[in-house]
């Protein structure tokens, strides 16, 4: 469920981490593929060992995070990677960067870590629930929100000194957990689930369920009302109606979709396979080619619309974006 084993000058072009311009061919959108995009990242920031699982961003530093406590940091926009001395051998499961531009982690044995904005110095919150907590997210007011197995969710307002936990009591997992406002929150795991909240995370309630229970890996909602989720089979839905109803977009891909990247008037999804998809309309295009069995787990869009994208065996790299090669040809 958190990795491919369980349950985002300029041409289209990639930088990949440990691997050769052969492992990961990109078709472009727009342009031809330009093969002198892509570059080695220095092998002592990414290892091929490494399983990348989150990344986030405060607008001046990046991190990623993955197994057995590994960390990366970048403060030019993903041109140069430090290789953090962790804080833990734990691996991290979700990541996310608050208003104030700290950090905070979650991993595998239920410890919330909090970090300065450079994303350097790491402190250990013990969260308290027996429950194992899949995925967490820093509210716009600054509270901490974690969630997992038994619809539990769990959020502290002090910085992690002292939690509060609520639970619908289904024997269920919510892998997914995503602030809209200060005010709407929605939270998506197994069998289909999707748990909404309007007020602040107080109360949660059952607000729809996928078709025939699909197993959520990944969702993104634009609004309260409209979003995506992505699982198995590259199966990608659709819904208006703050999922009461779905619709199955088409998605040029049979590989398990693991995260979505959202950005302006634009919406990538990641899957196995190094498989990047674009939505275009009411359908799902493929702007990745590959025949390495590595998955896709995390992203976002730079400032110059470029797409940074990490996930297995060290992939790391980025690639231009519609947006990106339009602003290239100004």
């Amino acid at each position: 469920m958190q990795n491919a084993s369980l349950r985002p000058k300029r041409t289209l072009g990639v930088a990949a981490v440990t691997a050769s311009a052969s492992m990961l061919l990109l078709t472009g959108c727009e342009a031809p593929l330009n093969l002198e995009a892509v570059h080695k990242v220095a092998e002592q920031s990414s290892k091929r060992t490494d399983f990348y699982q989150a990344m986030a961003t405060n607008q001046n530093v990046i991190v990623v995070s993955g197994n057995e406590g590994v960390l990366l940091s970048s403060d030019d926009q993903g041109a140069n990677w430090t290789r953090q001395s962790g804080p833990t051998e734990a691996s991290f499961l979700a990541l996310a960067a608050c208003p104030d531009n700290t950090f905070i982690g979650l991993t595998f044995d239920n410890t919330v870590w909090h970090s300065d904005s450079n994303g350097t110095h790491w402190t250990a919150h013990a969260l308290p629930s027996q429950e194992q907590m899949m995925t967490l997210a820093c509210a716009p007011d600054g509270s901490w929100w974690t969630a997992g197995s038994f619809t539990t969710i769990q959020y502290s307002s002090d910085q992690g000194q002292s939690w509060d936990e609520t639970s619908l009591y289904e024997d269920a997992i919510l892998n997914n957990l995503q602030f809209i406002n200060r005010e709407q929150a929605i939270a998506t795991g197994e069998y289909g689930m999707v748990l909404r909240t309007d007020d602040g995370g107080l109360n949660w309630d059952l607000a729809g369920q996928a078709p025939d229970e699909f197993y959520i890996h990944a969702s993104h909602f634009e609004t309260a009302d409209e979003g995506w989720i992505g699982g198995l089979n590259g199966f990608i839905y659709h819904t208006t109606d703050g999922g009461q109803s779905w619709q199955q977009m088409p998605a040029a891909t049979s590989a398990p979709v693991f995260g979505f990247i959202p950005g302006d008037n634009i919406l990538f999804a990641l899957a196995d396979n190094a498989t990047v998809l674009q939505r275009q309309g009411s359908s799902w295009k493929k702007i990745s080619e590959s025949d390495q069995p590595l998955y896709l787990r995390t992203g976002l869009i730079l400032p110059d619309q470029r797409l940074l994208v990490a996930g297995g065996r060290g992939l790391l790299f980025d690639l231009e974006t519609p947006a990106a090669l339009a602003a290239s040809t100004d």
